[in-house]
């Protein structure tokens, strides 16, 4: 299988880079979906639900990072989304990577799959129009103001007790029993953490001596419990605002490839855990940047390819209509037969792409709810070099696991869309991403 390829390698030389930096409340009204309908809808908000980012100015068409506090954007939505903040922003969608932080007690939104079910609630499209309009609108009026760039630094540091992998119990080469982002089995939080990336990467922004923004990465499911209703931004959007707080400029997060990351090895889903949760990202936050390396930024270049990923053979449409049209079945079946069915008649390649800052500077950015053995296997493609990975651009995929995930089963190869033999076009796609 090959993927639809367009590498698009753009770069800036001798010119003075600005940034500029936008924040937008996106929070949902009381009654929204969240997590498209496969949770209580929203009965309260612990904490607000706000889109951030930076756009990047070259003398080559601008570039747009955001990172939203959203469950997921899917499809034809995330097409769309891009496409209007690119309008804002006076550039392309193709130069836009739009990214949840995959929060559950959030809004994941996808209209065609709300077509599909129209008795159940999926999406708030009036609510999330709304919040798309508010998003470019910050992005608009950040323009107004933006800031030189002369320099960036990078730094890493270990988050300690937070991520663990969640197929980590395998017997006779089959996944049993696993921990998702909160367990209260013991005999599940004994086991090891098996394989995580435990870095926490920072890339922050200068001008001169004074920082402008900071861009956090950090690979894990970003929940310590959900379901309640209570809408929230979790414990890495609680570090998040803590850093910006005390620091004074903006900080923004993204979630790396947390497919089979959770943290339920040291979660064990009571409130009292979310802040110590924050507290773990937090520390890792402040430690980065203590050992942050700072260099002139010297060019810029963004890489984008457009990628076609094939549907699982064994969930044919026939088949996945069936379970939707079951009125007897349960509602949670419908609405992910639903999410299949999207996938398969999603007609758009989806997004690949990268930003190269100097020579040995690369963020990725991947779709759907990548294993963390892509954002390792990026890593290995440039060694030497400072690779961020962020993960949940278009949810359209679902999970996606590697091919041999497949046979040893579990939880997510069961909503994982594309087929297995998709590894391949996606570590191929990565190390076009990541050359130098």
């Amino acid at each position: 299988m090959k993927p639809l390829l367009c590498l698009l390698l753009l770069s800036a030389q001798s010119f003075a880079f600005q940034i500029a930096t936008f924040r937008a409340d996106v929070t949902p009204p009381i009654g929204a979906p969240l997590c498209g309908g496969l949770v209580k809808p929203a009965a309260g908000v612990s904490d607000p639900l706000l889109a951030l980012g930076i756009v990047l100015l070259s003398d080559e068409k601008p570039v747009v990072l955001c990172a939203i506090d959203f469950c997921e954007i899917r499809g034809a939505d995330h097409v769309h989304w891009r496409e209007v903040l690119a309008k804002a922003a006076g550039t392309t969608p193709e130069r836009v990577a739009l990214h949840s932080l995959h929060q559950h007690n959030a809004p994941l939104v996808d209209t065609a799959v709300q077509k599909l079910l129209p008795e159940i609630g999926v999406v708030d499209v009036v609510a999330t129009e709304k919040a798309l309009s508010g998003v470019a609108a910050s992005i608009v009026n950040a323009l107004k103001t933006p800031q030189s760039v002369t320099h960036i630094s990078t730094g890493e540091a270990k988050v300690g007790e937070v991520a663990g992998n969640r197929r980590v119990q395998v017997v006779d080469g089959k996944v049993g029993k696993m921990r998702g982002s909160a367990s209260k089995d013991e005999v599940l939080r004994a086991l090891p953490e098996g394989l995580i990336d435990p870095m926490l990467k920072t890339i922050s922004f200068w001008n001169g001596d004074t920082k402008l923004a900071a861009l956090h990465y950090y690979a894990t499911h970003p929940m310590s419990y959900y379901g309640d209703g209570m809408v929230s931004h979790d414990f890495a959007g609680i570090a998040r605002e803590k850093r910006t707080q005390e620091d004074g400029v903006p900080h923004i997060y993204f979630t790396g490839c947390g497919g089979n990351i959770g943290a339920g090895k040291y979660n064990d889903g009571t409130p009292a855990m979310r802040p110590l949760l924050a507290g773990r990202i937090h520390a890792a936050m402040v430690e980065s940047e203590k050992s942050a390396k700072r260099v002139p930024l010297t060019k810029l270049a963004w890489r984008h390819m457009p990628v076609v990923l094939q549907p699982d053979p064994d969930f044919p449409e026939e088949r996945m209509l069936k379970v939707l049209q079951n009125t007897e079945t349960r509602a949670t079946t419908r609405i992910t037969a639903a999410l299949r069915i999207g996938f398969i008649r999603h007609r758009e390649p989806i997004p690949f792409t990268s930003l190269h800052l100097g020579d040995d500077v690369c963020l990725i950015h991947l779709p759907g709810e990548s294993f963390v053995e892509y954002q390792l296997f990026a890593q290995q493609r440039r060694p030497g070099a400072f690779v961020c990975t962020a993960s949940y651009g278009d949810g359209v995929t679902g999970y996606i696991p590697l091919e041999q995930s497949f046979a040893e089963g579990g939880y997510e190869p069961s909503q994982a869309y594309a087929a297995p033999n998709s590894e391949k076009v996606i570590k191929q796609t990565l190390s076009d991403l990541l050359k130098k």
